[in-house]
């Protein structure tokens, strides 16, 4: 059975919503659903690994359009790699321990000082004094040791003409009151509770005053070493009476930062940053940490030693991408492809016209012919063929009417050349019998039958 064309254009018609719909709906739920990105965190139960589970669980809670997943890594080396190979999108990252190529700053979690104290009788107020004492290295894991060095350096010092003392912060009345230490060495938070309690539980043990002991070229040691930070203590970060320091302090310092491939788009990291900072007063509910967390510095957000990704200047400049923004490019790509399917159907539509003009035409063309051979036919029997080709074309024009193929313009047409196609056979039939040409047998007959045909 022949499908009628007008049922398969609309078939068409029905198939491209379809599909539009379709496309619309995958869009719709494209852009709706949570986007999951996950975070390579190094050293297990780390402040950091706290702080992302509790960020993560907060986007839980709160329903954002954005999730976290922690993917922890034996340390802070093993976690920076994994975004520098494509492992990881986001990366907590500490840069003195390892700096991916591809990592760019999101956010500045907590920034740790090298804090020296000493006895303020030793007269230690210079990192050079140091030399030849006895320097208590207080929790100090490799990492932290190696920042130390760096600075000694700076002063043409090493571990030789500085005596070094591994200890906990628990030891470390038991070790002045046995007399050997002569200073200790610690990094932290200069404003954590941590590196307050310290200070004050060492200035207790010595039963005296105590000097915090800057590093002066702490701004020349930053720039030589862009992975280390300059960092200033405050007045009385420390607490105690005398307030301890007495005075703003210089010294060099280590910074924790989440960082994002430099391949990862601007929008969700943008969104990562929002979130990061909108939501710090929750996420503190399950970490003080998150307290400590520091916006980088956007004004050389290009040009800095560690540069800042552009998603995240967007937030801090409060120039979040519009919804235009993020998806105008989908969405004059999904117009462009709509408006090609849209010019796919309009040809075949155009093209199944162009046939049911070239059908109609044809038609015309045939009553056309069929007008000049009754007009020069010499005998009747050339009359009688013609009708017979007549009833052909008017059983073809019904075919074409029943398939929807034309319309009130054309059908006039149509019923106009039948009708002058046989008046002239019956013209030149009465000219042939008046010439004195005998009509052929059945002739009235099929004179009836162009009447009831037409």
């Amino acid at each position: 059975m022949k499908v009628p064309r007008r049922k398969i254009l609309y078939a068409l018609f029905a198939l491209g919503i379809v599909i539009g719909a379709v496309i619309g709906l995958a869009a719709y739920r494209f852009a709706s659903k949570p986007s999951q990105f996950s975070v390579a965190v190094g050293n297990h139960g780390s402040n950091e690994q706290v702080l992302i589970d509790a960020f993560a669980a907060t986007l839980r809670d709160t329903k954002s359009n954005i999730s976290i997943q922690p993917v922890f890594y034996e340390d802070f080396r093993q976690a920076a790699l994994a975004l520098e190979e494509g492992r990881a999108p986001f990366a907590v990252v500490r840069p003195d321990v390892e700096l991916p190529n591809n990592g760019l700053t999101v956010a500045i979690l907590r920034e740790e000082a090298l804090i020296i104290a000493a006895p303020t009788a030793r007269k230690i107020s210079d990192v050079a004094d140091l030399a030849g004492k006895r320097l208590a290295l207080v929790d100090m894991r490799t990492p932290d040791r190696n920042v130390l060095l760096r600075v000694l350096s700076s002063y043409e010092l090493t571990d030789k003409e500085v005596r070094f003392v591994n200890t906990t912060a628990g030891q470390v009345p038991g070790l002045v009151a046995a007399k050997q230490i002569d200073a200790i060495a610690f990094i932290a938070a200069p404003v954590s509770s941590e590196a307050g309690q310290l200070v004050r539980s060492y200035s207790r043990a010595l039963g005296g005053d105590i000097t915090i002991v800057p590093v002066d070229e702490a701004e020349a040691l930053s720039l030589r070493t862009p992975v280390l930070t300059q960092m200033t203590i405050p007045a009385g970060a420390f607490g105690g009476r005398p307030k301890k320091p007495t005075e703003e302090i210089t010294t060099i310092g280590v910074s924790y930062r989440l960082m994002a491939s430099s391949r990862t788009d601007r929008g969700p990291v943008s969104e990562v940053t929002a979130n990061l900072f909108r939501l710090r007063a929750r996420i503190a509910n399950a970490t003080a940490t998150i307290n400590l967390l520091k916006a980088p510095d956007t004004d050389s957000a290009t040009s800095a030693a560690l540069p800042v990704h552009p998603g995240a200047v967007d937030y801090l400049n409060r120039e979040q991408l519009t919804f235009m923004d993020r998806w105008g490019d989908w969405l004059w790509l999904g117009l462009f492809a709509g408006g090609g399917v849209t010019s796919v159907l309009a040809w075949i539509s155009q093209l199944f016209a162009q046939q049911k003009r070239d059908a109609v035409d044809e038609v015309l063309e045939e009553l056309g012919s069929l007008l000049s051979r009754a007009r020069k036919a010499h005998s009747d029997e050339d009359l009688s063929s013609v009708t017979l080709a007549l009833d052909d074309v008017v059983r073809q024009a019904i075919r074409f009417t029943r398939r929807g193929l034309t319309n009130t313009r054309t059908m006039s047409a149509l019923m106009l050349a039948i009708g002058s196609t046989r008046s002239a056979i019956e013209d030149r039939r009465r000219v042939l019998a008046e010439e004195g040409v005998q009509p052929a047998s059945g002739s009235g007959h099929l004179a009836d039958r162009i009447g009831g045909a037409a």
